[in-house]
């Protein structure tokens, strides 16, 4: 009897021993669920790599950025030719993180850093960065890699351990044929009614006007066709004409299109019509950018 009962009991501990183990990692495992919560949304990158179809004003509209900096970051000078592959920086070098001095024993060299490139190193130093690629061997697209070593100056100049003397830093140059200068006489770029306005904080960056299926779409200003295309997530068949250094602006939702990059525009040709790509409805998304800012296109255009 005595040992019946010492059986029991032990089976009885058993069971509530087992019992307790799952409700404890069931525990746990809500646990965790719970402390994951929505995971936070990841930090911009801080390289954007080329894919076909991008020129340096799309990445540029894109990001936020005006082309004009991102020319000068990533050691691009006019035409700003760009090709698929390539990895473009989207900040300005830090220079604390990024400057690594070369050691004491090792004069005429630098140490790759985390985030370098070759265009933004030979930027740094003030040398082209085809004279840097040809000192180290490299050839496109330039790969580095962090730790590497890096002959910043000639092999003879290296030999005597003197670092080529600093450019003069340069700004860059504007087309020769967009002066910042010039005056724009803006006019609407189509007829109808805004639908939408200007509201950068809540992400609308300029405006919408309702019209019909094929309506003529006309270039707002003179200029020049910088970007054609339909790889600007949002956007649908988007149009980004540069009017000068320092204006562009954006036609967006086309439907056909009747220019192509590099074309020539002058005010009120006829660049496109009116359409629904990337939208749910018949609409023109229109933008204007000042050096790569948006700004509020009713604040140019001629006023109804």
């Amino acid at each position: 009897m005595r040992m019946h009962v010492r059986r029991w009991r032990a089976a009885f501990c058993l069971a509530i021993g087992l019992l307790s183990g799952v409700v404890g990692c069931a525990a746990r495992t809500s646990a965790v669920v719970q402390e994951r919560g929505t995971p936070a949304r990841a930090p911009e990158a801080p390289y954007r790599e080329v894919v076909a179809g991008d020129t340096l004003y799309s990445i540029a509209w894109e990001s936020g950025r005006d082309y004009r900096e991102l020319a000068e970051w990533n050691g691009l000078e006019p035409p700003y030719l760009i090709r698929p592959g390539q990895r473009l920086r989207l900040y300005p070098p830090a220079a604390a993180r990024t400057r690594a001095a070369p050691s004491p024993s090792s004069p005429g060299y630098r140490v790759v850093a985390r985030g370098d490139t070759l265009y933004a190193i030979a930027q740094d130093i003030g040398v082209s960065y085809k004279d840097l690629a040809a000192w180290n061997g490299l050839e496109p697209p330039y790969v580095i890699q962090p730790g590497q070593r890096l002959r910043v100056a000639p092999p003879d100049a290296s030999a005597r351990g003197a670092a080529p003397a600093p450019r003069a830093s340069r700004k860059p140059r504007a087309d020769d044929d967009m002066p910042a200068t010039a005056a724009i006489a803006w006019q609407w770029p189509t007829e109808g009614r805004v639908i939408a306005r200007f509201a950068p904080g809540s992400g609308a960056k300029g405006i919408d006007i309702a019209g019909t299926e094929g309506q003529d779409v006309r270039a707002a200003a003179a200029g020049k066709v910088v970007y054609q295309g339909s790889g600007l997530r949002g956007y649908g068949q988007l149009i980004i004409i540069k009017h000068n250094a320092d204006f562009l602006s954006a036609y967006a939702h086309c439907g056909a299109i009747y220019v192509q990059e590099g074309s020539v525009i002058r005010a009120g040709q006829k660049i496109a019509a009116m359409g629904s790509s990337g939208t749910d409805r018949v609409k023109l998304h229109f933008e204007i950018r000042r050096r790569g800012v948006p700004v509020d296109p009713l604040d140019y255009l001629p006023k109804k």
